[in-house]
């Protein structure tokens, strides 16, 4: 039966895991934004609220970290009076207000504006880890206007109402996360927190892959089950009994809870008097007589099963319990009695170790491991305080989970110092997402700054303001994009990185168009990026001479085209003029020059072959007609890799740079340039100023060092080298590593966002770096990574989405189909 009972558990656990079946199970598995373990670098005071039965407890807590790391916890117990528990909300909240404000006066700390995390024991819908929604009152609470409202928000409204002090309530978590918290800080293994006290309930760390109400794969998230609904749905009526019945029947909450109800101290006591009245009726207890005490419901509390059965207490003592009660019993009655209390307080166990067997199972599976090693944090008065309770739990858990070593940990300190460690956690976080706010970009945002680059757009346009926009919107005399009929052998240039790639391209009709490419990669050295432009272009050339010579086609004279993917002023499709080097090339005596000019003199001092330089073109303007050979529709090209630019096909009316209003040209745009006059300062960071100042053209390209490849990893290695001075990171660690200049390249950011393996790649990529990273601190390196490629592609929407505006303009049509080419690694490589 009760392996029936874990399987049963088992299927409800997953069902409340899916998006589709969460509203209809029993189990609600609810999401607590609870996304790491204490790892000891925590500190801080921390005021603590623990509501979850009729006593309410506020705690100052006080924690060290370091070697000598300890926690000091100061408590006030308050008493919640039954007409509150079952009054109005706002009485309810305001009682509470009033309790903190009295420890707070007693402390001595009435000023302190501290950051404040809320145990509240109740099942919650929460958001995110500082809002919760009350799903439904347990364990005798029916405040009134509460379901379906956010507890903090209540909690807020009552200290506005007071007026007397201010808190920062940063989280609010059911009482087995805090249990959970509590025993991890002392055993990392600690992945599971049980409460078997007046109520019951199980949380556990899930993986984030296996939760589909929450967005996001990677890492754990703490998942707070609910488990007492188990069985509302009927799927244990039949181990329910007469007595679980009635007792259902006679609570504030009929047909809820069932398993609650079966198995936790609230009802135990109810449990063992509905079988003591009908064992009496029978004539088989107290001589057949049911006295006046007997019918009053929680006359049997369940701290009397627990005295009852003891095996230090005599049935003398077991009878003097009874009389207490009004209960005139025999010898035989103590001895009935005691067997009646074990039997409930038995299964109660039982059926609390099948439930959990299905959790460590699944925990198990999860690791994929043949033999699980866990420690379940515990706390309750049933579990601490009953005789027999503890070590019936975990019998059935060995028995149930044969290959789980399961380890039980008793919370000392109850959930109010793990309110307190979850509170720090979540001020780390949040302190880590002080540091990422500037570049968390509104829409709003990106909407004023898709504004500001069509204006640029139409000053780079301009004739009077080319000369000083910082956008130059370059002609490149394209003037259409291919429709098919093109054929011949052409030989093709691409310089753009430290790669340098020639192509043989040979395009032929027979039935349809067909291209052939045959093609050769050769490295450009640093040595020869950062010398003269003689030395470059005799490079170029000798490449040219070795790949003809490859292709046997010395003796041919065939068109080339040459993709040079810096910006070039041109006044025609075979003469470019170098404005300025971006993406680490520094070559001297080739800005002003033509590049074209250049590269045919390198060829003629070589002699040995010659070439016909018929177009020279940027990249993004190569990446369009790549496309636009497969799809006429293609207008803009796009790059997004080491560096970033794109083009489109713009009206000539338009151009005042060129002669002539008819057709179109494309138009290479140089956005890289983009707020080098100044009018990005405003969403620029301290992180974005410090690599412009260590790059090789500063005060240029700012837009470009914003987004592409070339500076991603290095903006993320600067955030990290801050985060880890203030000590929100590696626990203030930061080695040599660390702190040298392009040790964190963009394929790391990549290679950390991927989703289920990233966060062994965060542990690998930093552990190389010299750093020792916990858990926590892999998540936080994936947040800032996410946090830098998500303002990184949110730009260059913004940015694309004013060019797609001004092609929809200027066709004069309400809704524009368009293709954009895409190139670039950033976005082929980026997850």
């Amino acid at each position: 039966t009760l392996r029936a009972v874990k399987d049963k558990m088992r299927v409800e656990l997953e069902y409340g895991l899916k998006r589709e079946m969460q509203g209809k199970a029993t189990v609600k598995m609810l999401p607590t934004y609870v996304c790491g373990m204490p790892d000891g670098t925590e500190k801080g005071k921390f005021l603590a609220l623990d509501l979850g039965g009729t006593n309410f407890r506020v705690l100052l807590v006080k924690i060290k970290s370091g070697r000598r790391r300890s926690v000091q916890m100061y408590n006030k117990i308050f008493a919640i009076p039954l007409e509150i528990m079952q009054g109005t909300g706002e009485e309810l909240f305001d009682h509470i207000v009033q309790c903190i404000a009295d420890f707070l006066e007693y402390m001595g700390i009435k000023g302190a504006r501290l950051p404040l995390g809320f145990t509240f024991s109740f099942p919650c819908r929460q958001a995110s880890i500082d809002k919760g929604t009350l799903v439904g009152w347990t364990k005798g609470f029916k405040a009134t206007d509460c379901e379906g409202e956010d507890v903090v928000d209540m909690l807020r409204e009552a200290i506005r109402r007071r007026n007397e002090f201010d808190l920062d309530i940063v989280a609010v978590v059911n009482d087995t996360v805090g249990t959970m918290m509590t025993c991890g800080y002392e055993d990392p293994n600690c992945e599971i927190g049980l409460i078997a006290g007046t109520g019951t309930n199980v949380c556990y760390m899930e993986d984030m892959k296996n939760i589909e109400t929450v967005e996001g794969n990677e890492g754990k998230m703490c998942i707070n089950t609910e488990w007492g609904a188990f069985g509302d749905n009927g799927c244990i009526d039949h181990i329910r009994t007469k007595y679980d019945r009635e007792v259902d029947e006679g609570s504030l909450n009929p047909g809820k809870q069932r398993y609650e109800k079966m198995t936790s101290g609230m009802y135990l006591g109810e449990i063992v008097r509905q079988i003591l009245i009908d064992l009496t009726k029978q004539g088989l207890l107290f001589r057949g007589h049911i006295s006046e005490s007997l019918r009053k419901r929680g006359i049997f509390e369940t701290k009397f099963l627990s005295q009852i059965e003891s095996d230090r207490l005599a049935l003398l003592q077991v009878r003097r319990i009874l009389q207490q009660l009004g209960l005139d019993s025999s010898c035989e009655d103590s001895i009935i009695v005691k067997e009646v209390c074990g039997a409930v307080s038995r299964r109660a166990a039982r059926l609390c170790g099948a439930g959990l067997a299905a959790i460590v199972e699944k925990k198990r599976e999860n690791r994929g491991v043949g033999r699980l090693q866990i420690t379940v944090g515990v706390d309750g008065t049933l579990y601490k305080l009953h005789p027999h309770f503890s070590r019936i739990l975990r019998e059935t858990v060995k028995e149930l989970a044969p290959q789980c070593d399961v380890t039980f940990m008793l919370s000392e300190d109850g959930s109010g110092k793990g309110a307190a460690l979850i509170t720090a956690v979540a001020k780390r976080l949040h302190n880590i997402d002080k540091y990422l706010y500037a570049m968390r970009l509104s829409d709003e945002t990106l909407l004023d700054v898709m504004a500001r680059f069509r204006r640029e757009m139409k000053n780079g346009l301009s004739r009077d303001f080319n000369p000083t926009a910082a956008v130059k919107m370059l002609p490149t005399f394209v003037r259409s994009i291919p429709d098919g009929s093109e054929k011949g052998d052409f030989i093709a240039l691409d310089l753009g990185g430290s790669y340098f790639r020639i192509l043989r391209v040979k395009v032929s009709h027979e039935k349809k168009q067909t291209v052939q490419m045959e093609s050769e990669i050769y490295n450009t050295p640093e040595d020869i990026m950062h010398g003269s432009g003689t030395r470059l272009f005799d490079h170029v050339a000798e490449c040219l001479g070795d790949f003809m010579e490859k292709q046997q086609i010395k003796d041919k004279k065939l068109p080339v085209g040459f993709t040079f993917s810096f910006p070039c002023r041109q006044s025609k499709l075979d003469e470019g003029f170098l404005i300025t080097w971006t993406k680490r090339f520094k070559a001297s005596g080739v800005e002003g020059a033509d590049v074209v000019r250049l590269l045919n003199k390198a060829i003629k001092k070589r002699g040995d072959y010659d070439a016909d330089i018929m177009a020279v073109v940027n990249d993004t303007v190569g990446t369009m007609m790549t496309c636009g050979f497969d799809d006429q529709r293609c207008e803009v090209g796009l790059i997004i890799g080491t560096g970033t630019n794109a083009c489109y096909m713009e009206e000539m009316r338009h151009i005042d740079l060129v002669e002539g209003d008819e057709g179109r040209m494309c138009i290479n745009t140089e956005w890289g340039a983009f707020g080098d006059d100044g009018s990005l300062e405003d969403i620029r960071t301290e992180f974005d100023r410090e690599i412009d100042r260590g790059s090789l053209n500063p005060g240029k390209q700012l837009f470009e060092k914003m987004v592409s490849g070339l500076y991603m990893g290095e903006l993320v290695r600067l955030i990290l080298v801050k985060m880890a001075k203030e000590g929100l990171l590696f626990e203030g660690r930061i080695t040599p590593e660390l702190l040298t200049k392009g040790k964190f390249e963009t394929k790391h950011v990549s290679a950390i966002e991927k989703s289920k393996e990233g966060l062994n790649k965060a542990k690998e990529i930093l552990t190389r770096l010299g750093v020792e990273p916990s858990h926590e601190d892999c998540i936080a390196v994936q947040h800032v990574c996410t946090i830098v490629s998500f303002r990184s592609a949110n730009l260059v929407a913004a940015t694309l989405g004013a060019i797609l505006n001004q092609l929809r303009d200027n066709k004069g049509v309400g809704r524009l189909r368009t293709t954009v080419g895409v190139d670039g690694s950033l976005y082929k490589m980026h997850p």
